[in-house]
């Protein structure tokens, strides 16, 4: 079954639910697009690189600690060492590697990059060394002549830095490099249906399109999520009057 939410189904932004979405959903949006492509185009999906220490306030919670066990004997009896005042008890931190999706389109011809698509996370949005890194790579993106997508289906933390944004709870941001500074600009409330939005392709060429909402019910029915996310809440919560509005939606559970 799609989600029964008739927009953004906002159980989905929960931090035990999301990275799996995020990650589902960038392949998804491929997978609605790709025959739009040929034969002058083709997506790769391609991935960030982001280490937290565990006490990252994104880190999760299932780290992988490495095996901090020396691979030498310990009996150096014959070894001659200088030594040392001090000894201390300094343990590798555990780290978790977060390796976030996103989308390119590139020309077949000559592998140019003509588009990058960007589903939003955590990572990217709350103020960190992270968010930092990314508003970098995006300004870098956003001067050269490639077709810039972002989309942000989480309600919370900070929105990127786009000047008289109006209100919405999520969005999507279409900058096309022979366009700039314009903009193409969706935003999105709660219990809106997500649109359908363009995927530029070079100048002469028909856009890509996918329907977002059809993408993410999609997702939805074959990620079985309807078994599984509604034992948490929304994060952020939902205001008294979305929350009311929100219980219509939630499957009881039998």
């Amino acid at each position: 079954m799609p989600s029964p939410f008739p927009g953004m189904n906002p159980y989905l932004e929960q931090s035990s639910v999301w990275t799996d979405f995020h990650d589902s959903f960038i392949p998804a949006i491929r997978d609605a697009i790709v025959g739009q492509l040929e034969p002058r185009y083709y997506a790769r999906i391609q991935e960030r690189l982001y280490l937290h220490e565990a006490s990252h306030p994104f880190a999760r919670g299932d780290i992988s600690v490495v095996d901090q066990s020396p691979s030498f004997p310990r009996d150096r009896s014959s070894v001659t060492t200088a030594t040392a005042p001090v000894v201390l008890k300094d343990e590798i931190p555990a780290v978790d590697v977060e390796n976030i999706p996103y989308l390119e389109i590139l020309t077949r011809d000559d592998k140019r990059i003509v588009t990058v698509v960007e589903l939003l996370s955590p990572t990217n949005k709350y103020a960190s060394p992270d968010r930092a890194a990314f508003l970098k790579k995006r300004l870098e993106l956003l001067r050269r002549t490639t077709h810039y997508v972002e989309i942000d289906l989480l309600r919370g933390g900070p929105r990127m830095p786009i000047v008289n944004l109006p209100p919405c709870d999520y969005y999507v941001y279409v900058s096309r490099f022979d366009r700039r500074p314009d903009v193409d600009f969706w935003p999105i409330r709660l219990r809106e249906l997500l649109p359908k939005v363009p995927f530029p392709l070079l100048p002469g060429d028909r856009d890509a399109e996918g329907n977002l909402q059809e993408i993410l019910n999609a997702l939805y029915d074959r990620a079985h999520y309807g078994s599984s996310i509604y034992f948490g809440s929304p994060e952020p919560a939902l205001s008294p009057d979305d929350t009311e509005w929100a219980r219509q939606f939630v499957p009881v559970r039998s």
